[in-house]
């Protein structure tokens, strides 16, 4: 499976983006895609998450801004990022979880976001 997102990109504070993650290859053995994020010295984290039939979750910290979608006729994903903070700077990155071994097996490059003050 690879994952290529795009998208990224330098926004002030209060704005929006669209985040967009092309997945190819053996993608019948996904069961759930997700976005997490890695700031500056921070862990990566868990944004969101859809599953097959299952409504999609979220950090505590971008419920009510962001929204996780996915184009199955595309294979894409989507994240749409509204009301932008300086805390939501960070490296964000698409990720796959594979049916068998129940993890996130699959990585994209990653994209960066830039919230600015």
């Amino acid at each position: 499976v690879q994952l290529v997102e795009s998208g990224g990109g330098l926004v002030p504070a209060g704005g929006s983006l669209r985040l967009s993650c092309a997945a190819s290859g053996s993608i019948f053995g996904i069961d759930a895609m997700g976005w997490y994020r890695q700031g500056p010295g921070k862990e990566r984290e868990l944004v969101a998450g859809i599953r097959s039939g299952v409504s999609a979750d979220y950090a505590d910290s971008v419920k009510g801004r962001f929204t996780i979608s996915r184009d199955n006729a595309k294979n894409t994903l989507y994240l749409q990022m509204n009301s932008l903070k300086p805390e939501d700077t960070a490296i964000y990155y698409c990720a796959a979880r594979d049916v068998m071994s129940g993890e996130y097996d699959y990585w994209g490059q990653g994209t960066q976001v830039t919230v600015s003050s």
